[in-house]
């Protein structure tokens, strides 16, 4: 899988919109598990925060074309540019054509376990000419904390240091480079052959600067591809669409945090749902929900060791004894376990294509959202199931989720797009409280263990019969988004999956029909309607991916498998050169919202699974 893109770098002369911007799909991931980076398609790296996933910026200009700051690396003359994963890794190839030769960068972040060289987070960049003769140009200019703060810059041979009040890094650089006292250039030719590196290590207190010469760059690299394929051995998974699925599971792994075990929903902030609107949040903490249905996906392809450091995540970090506003669980998390994320809008800088506000911490971690114990509870049944039996403590703390949510089921909630328009009775919210409260009872009963088995019965059936009655729209003749009211709303494509309801059942079948020709446009669907249902929040927004392979998974299930696997297979064209997918899809393909998204991976590997499953 590889794009096309045109130089000299960083014109975007080719691409629609604003020309200081790529678009959001443009970009290749490459990490650490502590921190990312997003490489575009002209060799820039426009986003990066170290030292890890929710730290401020370093490089910022995906959010700020001319402030934000930016790590640029590219052939210095005219050219054409290709990207592509090197096989069953995470690391970025971007090779450039020119009329005089070949070349290539390969980004990577090595992987150092729990060493000191962890907290230095490198970002290697090797450069190469692999036909002919190529001249570079390089532009390294950082802006700390969001480009809030100020540096300077000094040299040492070969070694150039960043310095801000609050992080220093430092650029090792093979081949000359000069610096203006804020940023560093140079220009280089390489022939056939020929090699430079690059690397960027955060300055750690105590620990020395290290350089990096072409031998250990090359050390690094074998390293770090050895890891990745060393992780990605472990997958079960040998359907139809194995390269699609792998790459959907190794960008679950980027986004995981190794220190604590907590999954971030996204890497990146303020990404617009629409271009120039104000849907822009910040997805670099560990949402409950998102998470767990990580690692329902992990396991299903096999990996536990993600599950294992999740449940401790959950175990370190979540006070089932909370009184706030969501109750014994809050919705999301710190990467570090920390319960407070106060929102806060940046207003020195414009925003990607000039979508303002750009946003940092998010304030719907005050949201009721009762969906989540739903999500949380069925992870550690499908844990207990596929991974390690759960310990007695555990099973106390889910016995204390479950009792919550017997008392609390029929609240009214914000629901699980986090709507700003007030709390209503959604029915996918119901349906997840049945989901909370049916798995704990398989785990008792599969275990035997301690429970209050008949309340818990009592409120499962309420649940099921409350959503039966209100939840149903005769006139739409379908399920609906909230009780006694006629919005469609494609989260009750979970309803099946979550074997609420029998996917052949008619009541099923005609809420299939009636989403498919209400929120389906070319495979592609929409949450909701936000004319028809107001969510406190101005504007459009495009498909919500998640959704659309909910709706693959769901066809699958109804046994429509000749449409569930044209419409998988539609999808699968949306996605970016690398396989990569954003929150949503706009009106021409685009990729919109914060990128790549975990929900949305998280979504293809199930529906592959089970769309596998279905063709035999």
């Amino acid at each position: 899988m590889q794009a096309d893109s045109t130089g000299p770098a960083s014109t975007g002369q080719d691409q629609p919109g604003d020309p200081r911007y790529l678009p959001i799909g443009e970009h290749g991931l490459i990490g650490d598990l502590r921190t990312v980076a997003l490489v575009g398609t002209n060799g820039t790296i426009d986003w990066y925060c170290c030292p890890h996933f929710d730290a401020p910026s370093v490089f910022g200009s995906l959010l700020d074309a001319r402030r934000g700051g930016s790590f640029e690396l590219a052939a210095d003359v005219p050219y054409t540019t290709k990207q592509f994963y090197f096989p069953d890794t995470n690391v970025l190839i971007t090779r450039f054509f020119a009329d005089d030769g070949v070349g290539e960068i390969q980004d990577f972040m090595p992987i150092e376990g729990e060493t000191s060289e962890a907290d230095r987070h490198r970002l290697i960049r090797r450069v190469t000419c692999v036909r002919g003769t190529l001249p570079f140009r390089v532009l390294v200019a950082p802006r700390f904390d969001y480009a809030r703060q100020p540096h300077t810059v000094t040299q040492d041979g070969a070694m150039t240091f960043f310095e801000s009040p609050s992080l220093g890094l430092g650029l090792i650089s093979s081949v000359p480079v000069e610096h203006d006292g804020r940023d560093v250039r140079g220009r280089f030719v390489l022939r056939e052959g020929e090699l430079a590196v690059f690397a960027l290590d955060r300055l750690v207190s105590g620990v020395e600067p290290r350089g990096c010469p072409l031998e250990e760059a090359e050390r690094l690299f074998t390293a770090t591809v050895a890891f990745w394929r060393r992780w990605l051995s472990a997958s079960r998974y040998r359907g139809r669409w194995r390269e699609i699925v792998h790459r959907s599971a190794l960008t679950l792994k980027l986004l995981t945090y190794a220190p604590t075990g907590g999954i971030v929903a996204a890497p990146t902030t303020s990404l617009p749902e629409q271009i120039g609107g104000r849907r822009n949040w910040d997805y670099r903490y560990v949402w409950v929900r998102d998470a767990a249905f990580c690692v329902y996906a992990l396991l299903r392809l096999g990996f536990t060791e993600e599950a294992d450091a999740f449940m401790g995540f959950l175990e370190r970090n979540v006070r089932l004894d909370g009184t706030g506003p969501g109750g014994p669980l809050q919705i999301m998390y710190g990467i570090d376990g920390r319960s407070e994320l106060p929102e806060e809008e940046l207003s020195h800088l414009e925003g990607y294509r000039g979508s303002r506000p750009v946003r940092i911490g998010n304030a719907a971690v005050d949201q009721l959202q009762l969906d989540i114990y739903g999500a949380l509870i069925d992870s550690v049944y499908l844990y207990n199931k596929w991974g390690t039996p759960i310990s007695s403590h555990r099973w106390d703390e889910v016995c204390t989720l479950v009792n919550w949510v017997c008392d609390n089921w029929d609240q009214p909630d914000e629901g699980v797009w986090e709507t700003r328009g007030g709390r209503r009775n959604f029915t996918y919210s119901r349906l997840m409280c049945w989901v909370a409260i049916e798995r704990a009872m398989r785990v008792a009963s599969q275990r035997g263990l301690p429970a209050d088995i008949p309340r818990w019965r009592r409120n499962r059936d309420a649940i099921y019969r409350d959503i039966m009655e209100h939840g149903w729209s005769e006139r739409l003749q379908g399920f609906v988004q909230q009780f006694d009211d006629e919005v469609l709303d494609a989260a009750v494509l979970m309803m099946p999956l979550a074997k609420f309801v029998s996917p052949t059942d008619p009541k099923w079948l005609s809420t299939l029909d009636a989403l498919g020709g209400s929120l389906v446009s070319d495979s592609l669907v929409y949450r909701y309607d936000p004319l028809l249902s107001p969510d406190g929040l101005e504007g459009q927004e495009g498909t919500f991916s998640i959704c659309s392979f909910w709706y693959v998974e769901a066809l699958a299930r109804a046994g429509r498998i000749d449409e569930a696997r044209l419409a998988f297979e539609k999808m699968l064209t949306y996605a970016n050169h690398l396989g990569l997918y954003a929150e949503q899809i706009g009106h021409t393909g685009e990729q919109l919202g914060n990128f790549p998204q975990a929900f949305t991976h998280l979504a293809l590997i199930s529906a592959a699974f089970n769309l596998d499953h279905a063709l035999g």
